[in-house]
């Protein structure tokens, strides 16, 4: 049996359990405004021809070096954004219930969020950052906006919800996913601040931790290495998971001492070992665009993606595989079957930018592209 096959199998046999599942998801929250470069306009609208690479879009910004340039960035659409909010609507589409903190408008909820907020509890503690996605077709440029962030600390939860209530949030959830550390300055604190004062709280149930960096090329070598310390005292109370694109990996392994390694499976799977092994995590995963591996306890797994030329959006393409990868750990699926729901769940959202039910995953199993 295949890989996609037994994940298929893996995931019928316990999928009646995803709607049993809770999550608390945070803690950023973004307006993306998604747009398109344009190489050259032939009329209105979206008459035009694109600027299909980054490298060609960076070759533009360089020739206005010394001189001037005026880069039209067309409007795709406006959509809710941040890791959390793409990873938790992700997750409620295949049927876990949904509790949301984080930075989606104060004193109200931002317009973007009004839709997500039917569907989920959320407790909003600032405002809302702003991203413009400039996407082309080999990878995409994020423009942010950030300062809003500032205001998700420690002392704005417990002023939302007192201490009491963030024991009674986090003691019902069976997943716990704290993602964007890179964006939210107070991040490292307060994580420190929840095992010191909240998990000892919680009641002894089996529980995943969940966490995605975002992108940690703007922080020191000293940050990151202190938040990944950090993280590892969650183990404690539950089972910690760190979920890394290559990039990322590939930072977080060469700042823990170890020598530059590529894509290949082999690679891939090496490093997510040796992070796995230095920090003693329970999982670590690493998500190219056209695989994914992990290692556990048990060993290391890797999985080819269905990777497409023409994706229909890419921003959201990782929180996707997150979540899909999260939901297989919350069905007790194999390591296999787990990076093979998250390649799915990203890959359906990448071609159909909708994300994907437990029936369209399985629908995408059962046809998986050659």
């Amino acid at each position: 049996m295949d890989f996609s096959a037994q994940a298929l199998a893996e995931l019928k046999a316990a999928e009646t359990q995803a709607t049993a599942t809770r999550a608390v998801v945070g803690l950023d929250g973004f307006v993306d405004l998604l747009v398109t470069p344009v190489a050259l306009r032939h009329g209105q609208g979206d008459q035009f021809e694109p600027i299909s690479t980054l490298a060609e879009f960076g070759q533009r910004i360089l020739g206005a070096a010394g001189k001037s340039a005026n880069l039209e960035l067309f409007p795709k659409m406006e959509k809710l954004g941040g890791n959390g909010p793409i990873m938790a609507n992700a997750l409620m589409a295949q049927g876990v219930g949904m509790t949301y903190v984080g930075a989606l408008g104060s004193p109200q909820v931002h317009p973007v969020f009004e839709e997500f907020a039917q569907r989920a509890r959320i407790i909003s503690i600032a405002e809302a950052a702003h991203t413009t996605a400039v996407e082309c077709d080999d990878g995409k440029l994020m423009l942010g906006q950030l300062s809003s962030l500032d205001g998700v600390t420690y002392p704005a939860l417990v002023e939302r919800l007192g201490e009491d209530g963030l024991v009674n949030l986090l003691r019902d959830a069976d997943l716990i996913s704290l993602v964007n550390w890179t964006m939210i300055p107070n991040m490292t604190e307060v994580f420190r601040q929840l095992v010191a004062k909240i998990l000892p709280r919680l009641e002894g149930r089996g529980r995943h931790f969940f966490f995605d960096l975002a992108d940690p090329e703007k922080r020191s070598r000293d940050d990151l290495l202190e938040v990944l310390e950090v993280i590892g005292t969650f183990g404690e109370y539950g089972d910690v998971t760190l979920g890394l694109n290559l990039k990322e990996a590939q930072q977080v392994h060469l700042a823990l001492g170890f020598y530059a390694l590529g894509e290949s499976p082999d690679d891939l799977q090496k490093i997510a070992a040796d992070i796995r092994e230095q920090l003693g995590y329970k999982t670590v995963v690493v998500h190219p665009k056209e695989s994914a591996a992990c290692a556990h306890a048990a060993g290391t797994a890797w999985v080819r993606g269905p990777y497409v030329d023409k994706p229909k959006i890419t921003t959201g393409a990782g929180d996707h595989f997150n979540a899909g990868f999260a939901l297989g750990q919350l069905l007790g699926l194999s390591p296999a079957a787990c990076l093979t729901v998250g390649v799915t769940t990203s890959g359906h959202y990448v071609r159909t930018a909708q994300s994907p039910s437990l029936a369209d995953i399985e629908t995408f199993l059962a046809n998986w592209p050659e």
